[in-house]
């Protein structure tokens, strides 16, 4: 090929009926959910940004995770220290003074810190290999297409929800005795925790370094952004950790939480349980959050920004040319994602989160939770890949 050739632009491959349907979708939901104040549209822009990020970078924590243990290959990983650290700078001045910059009392993704993170974050990391997706995975690659992970949704709502009925079981609750909720910043205060918090991820970076050395490892930069680039993909991973660390802190600026996803899901599967007859008042767990139901799935801000994921993931998708769902998924693949949903959903109740409420906005909000919880996920993620070849599934 000569110089002349390669400088040439390349068509766009981009499915355009894809394309406008996404945008089409997007356009609506705005302008529905602007009716209800603006808070509501902006968040599924947000969403559907977060989507285009996800998808066009592959940005999932799954691969990320089974690439660093078994090839040693930290690139995924390290962009997520990368996409954590910037996090917890952008947020800290906000959880700091305490109120938004649109005057809502800010928290961030706050949890209690116990023995059910522990557990129930080993479980949603066993989920995360079965299913090959974790929350914002399975959200970003339903968007692209896969029939597969829109199994994995179903029952990833569908396991959360069962974890709601059993709130109760003994032990669960015995589980959840002795359970605080501890935010560094308060505790030590905001500089400290900020400088110790970056001064933790950044003895991770270094010792995932030494993990990954002589061994092949993705760039997480790779420059060359043209405009036909940033449309249709890929992008750097180093692009995507930075625009996701400030979507998130939007989402803390808007609403006075941060990014999470799992409460969608549980939302989702609640709606759709009390729609067949049952009732709320019989569970202690929706007893308490009655308005949430009555709200509905198009009010609720984690909702919103999961529905705008999965838009912004099927735009994304449309631009690239990829977008090709096919029902040819081998019986034990399927299975697997039957099992690795289930799991996803109950681990991820347990826990108060997944990778991105409880871990990403977590740790983000210094939630000491954050980082109990990426203990427990990562040695459920090394056990789960050690059961997909059963699934036919590469290890």
């Amino acid at each position: 090929m000569t110089d002349a050739a390669a400088r040439k632009p390349m068509p766009l491959p981009s499915q355009w009926p894809v394309v406008i349907c996404g945008v089409l979708a997007v356009s609506w939901g705005v302008g529905y959910l602007a009716g209800f104040g603006w808070r509501f549209g902006a968040l599924l822009v947000i969403g559907g940004l977060l989507g285009v990020c996800l998808y066009h970078a592959s940005f999932g924590f799954t691969a990320a995770y089974r690439n660093a243990m078994v090839r040693r290959d930290v690139a995924g990983v390290r962009a997520q220290v990368l996409m954590i650290g910037l996090a917890v700078l952008f947020f800290a001045p906000t959880l700091a003074d305490g109120i938004s910059a649109t005057g809502i009392e800010a928290g961030g993704a706050l949890a209690p810190a116990g023995w059910e993170v522990v557990v129930g974050s080993f479980i949603f990391g066993i989920g995360m290999q079965l299913a090959s997706g974790c929350g914002s995975g399975t959200l970003f690659t339903v968007g692209g297409g896969s029939v597969r992970m829109v199994v994995t949704l179903l029952f990833f709502c569908f396991g959360a929800f069962l974890a709601t009925l059993a709130w109760d079981l003994p032990a669960w609750a015995w589980l959840r005795q002795g359970s605080r909720t501890v935010s560094l910043g308060r505790e030590f205060g905001w500089g400290v925790a900020t400088m110790g918090q970056l001064a933790l991820l950044g003895v991770i970076w270094m010792g995932l370094g030494r993990w990954g050395r002589g061994r092949k490892q993705k760039p997480i930069w790779t420059g060359g952004l043209t405009w036909r680039r940033l449309l249709s993909g890929p992008w750097p991973l180093l692009l995507s950790a930075v625009l996701l660390a400030l979507l998130n802190w939007l989402v803390l600026e808007i609403t006075g939480h941060a990014w999470s996803i799992v409460w969608g899901f549980t939302l989702w599967a609640a709606e759709a349980a009390q729609a067949l007859g049952w009732d709320p008042l019989t569970s202690t767990f929706w007893a308490g959050r009655a308005t949430f139901l009555a709200r509905g799935v198009f009010l609720d801000d984690t909702s919103i920004t999961d529905m705008g994921i999965i838009l912004g993931a099927l735009l994304a998708a449309g631009l690239a040319g990829r977008f090709e769902p096919t029902l040819k998924i081998p019986a034990k693949s399927l299975l697997a994602a039957v099992i690795g949903g289930l799991l996803l959903g109950i681990g991820a109740r347990m826990a108060y989160g997944c990778n991105i409420g409880a871990f990403f906005s977590g740790v983000a909000s210094s939630s000491l939770h954050g980082w109990i919880w990426i203990v427990g996920a990562l040695a459920g993620n090394w056990l789960g890949v050690q059961f997909r070849p059963a699934f036919g599934l590469e290890k």
